[in-house]
């Protein structure tokens, strides 16, 4: 079976699976559809999944009310897209979707892929709605197809630099040095240096920023190096995978510095992760995506993700409420013409959701109402420690005296 057959093989599958036990209810309207493109193989596979589930889920729910009702109860149906932990092959994927009709586009998930997506996706004026990636020149290049719902690195870098320095003054400021492990793709590469710049005009040191390959599966010699350095704050910036062994690596070797302060950490925000690592789990800061603690919609979403035998993570809920966000557009454009929606999109104030934002405001494609949480591992358990607002308990800080 060609590429092709099997694109519109998933493609079926999909719409069936999402769709069809509730388009009786649209009287015959044609459903919408959208691509949903993230990378489901490859190194990126788990969290690709993850993201693939939340869309789903959220095309589960907007059928079940009925679909898009100013289009008379127009289903969604999912067009699934594999970027294969690649943004060449992201952007094979959204030729592909441009060819089988698809109205707007949800993902995908990392940055360097989903700079590769919107990047071609624009090339047809089709609406991209990025879920997760974070870094800000998806949003900086004047495309007027693409808009992030979450926030950027550089956004969440400054919140998490004026957190860390609040938690330092507080208590004492026993923390000055920091060493920063960061894999070196878009991501990671940008985050790290937003910090190392930030960084010491709040007071701290960066004593050393270490870069790694993605994927990397030996971190032996950086925590070798870590030793070394000895720094007060340890302060990691790379996906699941890696970040889990760096950890692991720190815990063999009994390397424990004040802090683990994570900043958009792969796993630091992670049930996967506390559930595997408890022992290495408990303590970690991170500065993430996070869900409003204090919305009774949360504790139902995340039991229909375990029951499926999922996480309940960032990825989930971010596409989840990406996948609503178009919806929404779609109601207001009253139309799946791709400019039309992109109109919506632009002129959104979508706020039913279960991220601490406001309203959505989209400035050159960003939603200037998303922030991160800060949260903690704290007796077994992921809790928010900053902003007061969404506090469920108080930070430890620093873990080691």
């Amino acid at each position: 079976m060609n590429s092709r057959r099997t694109f519109l093989y998933q493609s079926a599958a999909a719409a069936a699976l999402v769709s069809a036990p509730w388009v009786a209810r649209s009287q015959g309207a044609a459903p919408v559809k959208v691509g949903v493109l993230h990378p489901v193989t490859g190194a990126l596979a788990y969290s690709g999944q993850q993201c693939r589930l939340g869309a789903l889920l959220a095309i589960e729910d907007i059928n079940k009310a009925g679909g898009i009702k100013s289009l008379g109860g127009a289903p969604l149906q999912a067009v699934l897209g594999d970027a294969q932990s690649r943004p060449e092959a992201g952007s094979a994927e959204v030729e592909k979707m441009n060819e089988a009709g698809v109205s707007a586009i949800v993902g995908a998930y990392a940055s360097a892929i989903c700079l590769a997506t919107t990047q071609t996706a624009g090339k047809h004026n089709l609406p991209h709605v990025v879920d997760v990636g974070v870094a800000d020149q998806i949003v900086e290049r004047g495309l007027k197809n693409t808009f992030r719902f979450g926030p950027g690195y550089r956004a969440c870098s400054e919140r998490a630099i004026m957190d860390l320095a609040a938690l330092n003054d507080a208590a004492g400021k026993p923390a000055k040095t920091v060493m920063i492990v960061h894999e070196d793709s878009l991501f990671g590469t940008g985050t790290a240096a937003l910090l190392s710049k930030s960084l010491p005009q709040h007071g701290f040191e960066v004593k050393e920023v270490v870069k790694h390959p993605n994927p990397t599966r030996d971190f032996n010699n950086i925590v070798l190096r870590m030793k070394s350095v000895n720094p007060d704050i340890v302060i990691p910036a790379n996906y699941y995978n890696e970040y889990a062994l760096l950890l692991r690596a720190m815990k063999q070797q009994k390397v424990q510095p004040k802090a683990i302060y994570s900043v958009l950490g792969g796993a630091a925000s992670s049930y996967k992760f506390l559930k595997e690592f408890p022992d290495i789990a408990n303590g970690i800061i991170d500065c993430n995506h996070w869900f409003n603690p204090k919305d009774a919609r949360v504790a139902p979403l995340k039991a229909r993700v375990e029951e499926k035998g999922a996480y309940f993570s960032y990825e989930v809920f971010m596409t989840y409420t990406a996948m609503l966000l178009l919806a929404d557009a779609l109601e207001r454009a009253r139309s799946a013409d791709r400019a039309a929606i992109i109109d919506a999109l632009a002129a959104s104030t979508f706020q039913d959701n279960v991220m601490p934002y406001g309203p959505t405001r989209f400035v050159n494609g960003q939603n200037t109402g998303a922030q991160p949480l800060l949260t903690q591992v704290i007796g077994g358990d992921i809790k928010v420690i900053f902003p007061v607002d969404y506090r469920q308990a108080d930070a430890v800080f620093p873990l080691k005296a």
